[in-house]
């Protein structure tokens, strides 16, 4: 579980609701809740295909529950790889890559174990890691879309409100509450926007982006392994996917 999205939601719903204090069925509206949630949902509809849209729980749990494993575990598998297949040989690895809980990883292992050649290995997992990078893309787009739709039908809901309200401006007893009913949209849009679908959106850029980097290591790994590089070499190479700060040596 990624505890900073979850500590985030809640610091964010937490401080708004004590903003709010006690007055907070002043708040709760179900119109303007499903003017917002359902136009929001609607465009969202009209924007993506039917089955990307009803992936995005998917996808939301990609952002609340998977965690990438640190990269510093993973320069010490392959390099452990690496010593195993300089020392055994290459067919060795098929007995480890059984341990192997990384599909991505098993599956490059498997293939150079079988013989297969490094620029075919390269290709096939260059491309799985594109498509990967595309799907993870769409879901953090879509969230992104609807972090734009939800503060405009907060305001088309306002303006439905002020519209009703000036119908009946005969009645000034009535204009105060309707106005707080028509801006309750508005605050609806806003906080949906910016604290659930544009921080989600850019926690799944971000997760895209340590899963694509893991990806590449794997990848260069296994072109190094395959070629029968030195595991110190093989080391140094993956180490250049690293911040300096993070490298770490297993031959000191």
């Amino acid at each position: 579980m990624d505890i900073a999205t979850i500590l985030g939601l809640l610091i964010g719903a937490g401080l708004i609701l004590f903003g709010i204090g006690g007055s907070i069925t002043a708040f709760i509206d179900i119109p303007s809740f499903l003017i917002v949630a359902g136009g929001t949902v609607g465009a969202a509809l009209i924007s993506f295909p039917l089955k990307d849209v009803m992936g995005l729980m998917g996808v939301i749990q990609q952002a609340l529950f998977v965690r990438v494993k640190p990269p510093n575990d993973l320069v010490k598998q392959l390099v452990s790889f690496s010593q195993k297949a300089r020392r055994d040989g290459m067919l060795s690895l098929e007995s480890a890559s059984k341990e192997i809980d990384d599909e991505y990883l098993k599956k490059g292992i498997g293939l150079a174990v079988d013989g297969t050649q490094a620029e075919l290995v390269k290709e096939i997992l260059e491309t799985e890691m594109d498509y990967l990078s595309d799907r993870h893309k769409l879901g953090a787009s879509i969230l992104e879309a609807m972090g734009g739709y939800a503060p405009a039908f907060g305001m088309v809901g306002t303006l439905i409100g002020l519209i009703l309200m000036l119908q009946s401006m005969d009645d000034p007893s009535s204009i105060g509450p309707a106005m707080a009913v028509a801006l309750i949209t508005t605050f609806y849009g806003a906080l949906f926007a910016n604290l659930i679908f544009v921080p989600l959106s850019n926690k799944l850029k971000k997760r895209s982006q340590e899963e694509r980097l893991r990806k590449e290591m794997i990848v260069a790994g296994i072109m190094s392994i395959q070629s029968g590089d030195n595991p110190r070499l093989v080391e140094q190479k993956l180490n250049t996917f690293l911040p300096p700060k993070e490298r770490k040596s297993s031959f000191e």
